[in-house]
């Protein structure tokens, strides 16, 4: 298949992910292009929609809506509206066609060359297609001729002298033996595998511009229960769907976010964990209440769930039902979580496991076999799998064997499955099994897309998982245009970067032109450089990758950059350093580049800690206690940080200062930015800020979009954010093969 080519007059290279029309560049996502591609190599005719995915996605499970997505952005690449559809057609039910002309590299010289790069370029195509073909048939030569001793003998194809024949033919008979041997061993002496997944089938069963999380089945497998988002009108509601006729029910009235849901054993009531609205937290931003839904009722009309249990000073969250109809939660305390178990009859609750140095992770109970299975990092920084009885007794405890294609700090939260004494996890694209002994074994089930860890149905030959991409842009807006009162409503700034999915994180290079950002256009997170007209991917980390922060060096020559809880340092001609670290490091703040010290949040033995980092001698300062959400120095060295209630600090004299000018101006989960000793950020109303620290001077500058998701850099004119373009997810279901 050709690297290159041309349809109309736009210039597809598969070689760089990109396509290019009168000197404008667009990656393009490589699925993406290899649907093109297909539909070039049957340019006029219609392909059908299961020929494309079996092309595109082979030994892949996916869904129609991935090539539809694919098709979104092919028709916007090429300036196709998807109602004229110019270049595809859609054909209902078929599937799609390209309908402009394709031409391939042999017949490139009748192409306008406004289509392509530059004349040279096209010239440079050609030639390269032309020597690989060349090349091809020289080495087929080569090795034909290349030993002017050997002798070939059509009849016996032995090659050399008679001693080196027979030689030969003693290897050979050799070789034969080890192999029936090794045969011998794998059939009869080898052990038993345990049995693996094999699935068939993806089905949707939420399609809306809704968010869906955390589904579950019901007790007798008739319904599933998910939480259903909408952006429209902020609202986010428990909802149940029949599995075979498909009818939705709404079970709650507005009642605000949601943990993970639970049923009752004979499936009669749902648990599930509600966060805010409720009275004053004390010593937290939220206060979490433990919720009880009459799930037959709730199939009527939406309830109002009743309050079984609300903390104040604590998190709670994975509420499950257990046999003996007591409930056990995670709660969180002084930085640690524990296992409780909460008598609904009695309205109490005690210990059922704590680990008095570690942390515990994640856990899951089954019914049928009334175990829990439990994740923890113990004191030694090493992720466990832990198996207890409903009473909380420990029936065992493995440390969990990572194979590569996990990285060394990812966590992990398996479920039970249907396989004996295995439990299954998901890493985003790939699925595991994970023993009880703590073995991880690969499904070899590549997905198109991040999935959630997997619920079976009662009948453990089908699953559920939460599917679904993040899309965001990157926007620069001038900081003088946010005052301009006529822009509250509306979009501003221009789009330096947009694909279909998460663009963010945007650096302005010091001193430079460049920009550096994370983006995940490639199917990965990875860190790509754009100088506002050219862009190109420096890392290519492996798959299920997650990059929590970057920072430039203070010359300009590379990025530190956060991936998989780990910091490596990237150059810009791709040159890579990764720092080697006994923990991980969950969020990257600031990086100086000068003292090669960085300011970080590390998980040391389970337990988050805010530090800075010495990446010279790997030795950590912890800074504080505290929880910090956020933390920068100014140019001057002060420290700044932002903590779990959104409040802001910097070290006093005898104990850290609360800048009080700034109670109520943080937002959840939104970092701020300093620059010249004046720190920027936005508050709940979406008000941009600005406060200078010497001056101790506060001002609101303007209001930003309501799509506005992120601040990630600022410069004495203009500043950097992330905007939200969408935010799916829905809930498919998983067939295994028979």
């Amino acid at each position: 298949m050709a690297e290159q080519y041309w349809i109309g007059d736009f210039f597809i290279d598969l070689s760089r992910n990109q396509i290019t029309q009168h000197m404008q560049s667009q990656v393009i996502a490589p699925k993406a292009l290899a649907v093109l591609t297909h539909l070039a190599e049957n340019q006029g005719k219609v392909v059908s929609h299961d020929a494309l995915l079996a092309n595109v996605w082979q030994d892949t499970v996916v869904s129609t809506n991935t090539l539809q997505r694919s098709i979104a952005q092919l028709r916007k690449a090429l300036g196709d509206d998807g109602k004229v559809q110019v270049y595809i057609k859609t054909h209902a039910k078929q599937g799609y066609s390209l309908e402009c002309g394709v031409r391939w590299p042999d017949n490139a010289s009748s192409t306008n060359t406004d289509a392509i790069p530059s004349s040279s370029t096209q010239e440079e195509s050609i030639e390269k297609t032309q020597i690989k073909e060349n090349t091809v048939e020289e080495c087929s030569i080569s090795g034909a001729i290349s030993d002017t001793n050997t002798v070939v003998d059509n009849a016996t194809m032995t090659i050399g002298k008679p001693k080196a024949v027979w030689a030969n033919f003693k290897l050979i008979t050799i070789a034969l033996g080890i192999m029936f041997l090794g045969f011998i061993g794998n059939k009869y002496l080898s052990p038993k595998q345990s049995p693996q997944f094999s699935f068939e089938k993806l089905r949707a069963m939420t399609s809306t511009d809704n968010k869906e999380l955390a589904s579950i089945y019901s007790p007798d497998g008739e319904y599933i229960v998910f939480h259903r988002y909408s952006e429209k009108f902020c609202t986010n509601n428990v909802w149940a769907k029949n599995t075979e006729t498909q009818q939705e029910f709404q079970l709650t009235k507005d009642l605000d976010s949601y943990g993970s849901h639970s049923f009752s054993k004979d499936g009669s009531k749902l648990v599930f964990i509600k966060s805010g609205g409720c009275n004053k937290p004390i010593t937290q931003e939220k206060c979490y209440q433990l919720m009880s839904l009459d799930f037959n009722k709730a199939l009527v009309s939406p309830q109002i769930p009743q309050v079984l249990m609300e903390c104040k000073n604590s998190a709670i969250r994975s509420p499950k039902w257990l046999d003996n109809n007591n409930i056990t939660l995670l709660q969180k305390a002084s930085k640690r979580w524990k296992l409780i178990n909460y008598s609904v009859s009695e309205n109490k609750s005690h210990d059922l496991y704590v680990l008095k140095s570690g942390n515990i992770m994640d856990y899951d109970y089954s019914a049928t076999k009334d175990l829990i299975a439990l994740t923890a990092i113990h004191h030694d920084g090493h992720y466990y799998i832990e198996m207890l009885n409903s009473n909380g007794q420990l029936i065992s405890s493995y440390q969990i064997e990572y194979p590569q294609e996990i990285a060394n700090f990812r966590l992990i939260y398996p479920n039970f499955s249907p396989i004996e004494n295995q439990l299954i996890f998901s890493t985003g694209k790939q699925l595991f099994t994970l023993s009880y002994d703590g073995k991880i074994t690969n499904i070899s089930l590549p997905l198109d897309a991040p999935m959630g860890s997997p619920k079976f149905h009662p009948d453990g030959k089908r699953m559920l998982v939460i599917k679904g991409y993040y899309d965001s842009d990157i926007v620069s807006v001038p900081l003088a245009q946010i005052t301009r009162e006529q822009n509250q409503q509306s979009t501003i700034g221009s789009v330096i970067e947009r694909s279909i999915l998460g663009e963010d994180i945007a650096m302005l290079q010091p001193n430079g032109e460049l920009i550096a950002y994370r983006s995940g256009r490639s199917g990965e997170d990875q860190l790509w450089i754009t100088d506002n007209k050219n862009s190109r991917q420096l890392t290519h980390f492996p798959m299920d990758t997650y990059v929590y922060g970057m920072d430039w060096a203070a010359d300009g020559k590379s990025v530190l950059v956060n991936a998989n809880d780990a910091l490596t340092q990237v150059f810009l001609d791709a040159k890579q350093i990764t720092f080697p670290l006994a923990f991980p490091v969950v969020q990257l703040f600031q990086w100086d580049s000068n003292n090669n010290k960085a300011l970080v949040q590390i998980r040391n033995n389970g337990i988050l800690k805010f530090a800075e980092l010495n990446l010279t001698n790997s030795k950590i300062r912890i800074i504080n206690d505290k929880k910090v959400s956020w933390a920068l120095k100014s140019e001057n060295g002060q420290l700044i940080y932002k903590d779990h209630l959104n409040r802001f600090w910097q070290p006093g004299a005898a104990e850290d200062q609360a800048i009080e000018a700034l109670d109520g101006q943080g937002k959840a989960k939104q970092r701020f930015l300093i620059k010249d000793n004046v720190i920027y950020g936005v508050n709940e109303h979406l008000q941009l800020w600005s406060y200078a620290i010497n001056e101790k001077s506060f001002e609101i500058i303007g209001k930003l979009p309501s799509n506005f998701d992120d601040l990630t850099d600022v410069s004495e004119t203009e500043i950097l954010m992330t905007i939200r373009v969408s935010s799916n997810k829905e809930v498919v279901e998983l067939s295994l093969k028979e």
